[in-house]
């Protein structure tokens, strides 16, 4: 297919080059920065706006970080609105707010488009291996459409709903791993200062009803101490802001999201807005004084 892919950020990046590898011919934007050196090489083309990339692909998919991102993508002038024509499907797999994505899917609509919601769990590891979670909403004509681009991106592959029904997955889903990435940081920062060693603590619980992912993949972050970003604090921040807008709005009740976010604001004042989210075991220790592997004291 000839597909337009906006937005080559840590996420972005590997994505447009699963589609390249997959076959699929690419015109690309990525923000304000060129459009990396390896991804010309391996056979996409630069485009020097929204809209030229909307008007040579068939499909165009963006990858931006917030809801006012995609907007001005979408909807600024130069955007990809300005360079659609009937028939064409665009893809938003940034993780926004649902009702923005509904409003959104409504005036590419108007155009005679296709719109879809797929936004992504996984993080830069499923980004470079091709095995993202992709949860979509839209409609199942525009998803069958699109099926083997999200085949050559990930794995576990669902059409949730109607336009927004991925958005509200995703928040979702950010509910899930922020609460475990804190349950994870909870028992690793109890068992350290309590005098056992938490690499192997984390090993033990790995083959109980304990293991998941995040103890996995986090859990190795922390004990390891390797914060460089696959999902920044900031990014998961603004997930849960969209969960706990969302929850105001419906009436629902979210306590332990709403601690979980004071938790990445206490990170994001001690300069870790940038930090990868597993980095949220530092607001525990800092509340413990007690860093993970220091001698119990």
């Amino acid at each position: 297919m000839k597909v337009g892919f906006i937005g080559l950020g840590i996420m972005g990046r590997p994505m447009a080059e699963n589609l390249i590898k997959a076959g699929h011919s690419l015109v690309l934007k990525s923000g304000s920065r060129p459009v990396p050196d390896a991804l010309i090489a391996a056979g996409g083309r630069a485009c020097d706006s929204a809209r030229a990339v909307a008007e040579e692909a068939d499909i165009v998919i963006t990858m931006v970080p917030d809801t006012p991102q995609v907007e001005a993508v979408l909807f600024g002038a130069g955007g990809v609105a300005e360079g659609l024509s009937p028939g064409k499907l665009v893809i938003d797999m940034s993780s926004i707010a649902p009702l923005a994505t509904k409003d959104f899917a409504r005036r590419i609509e108007a155009l005679g488009c296709h719109y879809l919601d797929a936004p992504v769990s996984g993080g830069e590891v499923g980004a470079k291996a091709g095995t993202l979670t992709i949860m979509v909403g839209g409609p199942e004509a525009a998803f069958a459409r699109a099926k083997p681009l999200f085949e050559a991106m990930g794995r576990n592959i669902t059409l949730v709903g109607g336009n927004g029904d991925g958005q509200t997955t995703k928040v979702a889903n950010q509910i899930i791993v922020a609460l475990t990435i804190e349950a994870v940081g909870e028992a690793l920062v109890f068992a350290s200062k309590a005098g056992a060693d938490p690499a192997r603590v984390r090993e033990a619980l790995m083959g109980g009803f304990a293991a998941s992912r995040i103890l996995e993949v986090h859990g190795e972050r922390m004990v390891r101490r390797t914060f460089e970003p696959g999902f920044r604090i900031e990014l998961h921040q603004k997930d849960l802001n969209l969960a706990l807008d969302g929850a105001r709005a419906l009436g629902v009740p979210l306590p332990n999201t709403a601690t979980a976010q004071e938790l990445f604001n206490t990170c994001a004042a001690h300069g870790g807005r940038g930090w990868d989210h597993s980095a949220l075991v530092r607001a525990l220790e800092l509340m413990a004084g007690h860093e993970l592997g220091q001698a119990a004291g």
